[in-house]
């Protein structure tokens, strides 16, 4: 079932930059999509259509079984500096309303999934930068979401952090049945995490590869994953030939 279509979407700035033309793909239900691309090729913009955070100016951008759930993970953490990591993980359900005490007993379980159960009451100030987004994390997950935008979490972070990270996100896809929408610069990234990895082109970004990955990619270094990376950077080596 496809949960997120887009057709054709076009996207110009009121700068005159044409961050998008032609941008079509479409993600099914409980799939976990990688966008790929150069910097600066749009894959950010496409993710804030999906969301409905941008419109487009042609094309369209449709859920064809209606609007699910959305959570939205930034690049940055964008947490309140005022506020507890509990706060911070509760605010999209205080922003719909309803009962506190059912928003922190879900806030408190996000981040119990994230691995920061005992840090409820722990500030930003407190958290290291990979501890911040696990808190993003959780904020995004609190909701419940159906269809999960990640907008490259884990860019900033050093290596280790980031593998950690990827394994939870992989876990917590796995668990929740969730559908991922996940943007990313890295191949070796995309390649591990990734069923599908979509892959753009230079500004104006539009896809022209749409990878399935084979199954057996259970670590980052097992044959399966290398041969993904093989690949995926001769699609994208010929993408920006292309361009």
């Amino acid at each position: 079932m496809t949960l997120l279509s887009v057709s054709q979407a076009g996207k110009r700035f009121a700068n005159g930059t044409q961050a998008l033309d032609g941008l079509s793909f479409a993600v099914r239900q409980s799939e976990f999509v990688s966008l790929l691309g150069p910097s600066g090729c749009g894959k950010s913009t496409a993710l804030r259509l999906a969301a409905g955070l941008l419109q487009a100016d042609a094309g369209a951008v449709s859920y064809p079984e209606g609007k699910p759930e959305i959570g939205f993970v930034f690049q940055e953490p964008t947490l309140m500096p005022w506020a507890d990591a509990l706060t911070n993980a509760r605010l999209p359900l205080d922003l719909k309303g309803g009962p506190r005490s059912e928003a922190n007993d879900r806030a408190a379980t996000a981040l119990a999934r994230v691995g920061l159960k005992g840090f409820e009451k722990a500030y930003p100030r407190e958290l290291s930068g990979g501890m911040k987004m696990r808190v993003s994390i959780a904020r995004a997950l609190a909701a419940q979401p159906k269809l999960l935008l990640l907008d490259e979490p884990f860019a900033a972070l050093d290596e280790i952090t980031r593998n950690a990270l990827g394994d939870d996100l992989l876990k917590l896809w796995r668990e929740d049945g969730l559908t991922v929408l996940f943007v990313t610069h890295s191949v070796s990234e995309s390649s591990y995490l990734s069923e599908r990895v979509l892959v753009m082109t230079p500004r104006p970004g539009r896809i022209v590869g749409d990878i399935a990955l084979p199954l057996g990619r259970d670590s980052r270094l097992s044959p399966s994953t290398i041969q993904a990376q093989r690949v995926i950077s001769d699609a994208l080596n010929g993408a920006i030939t292309v361009a």
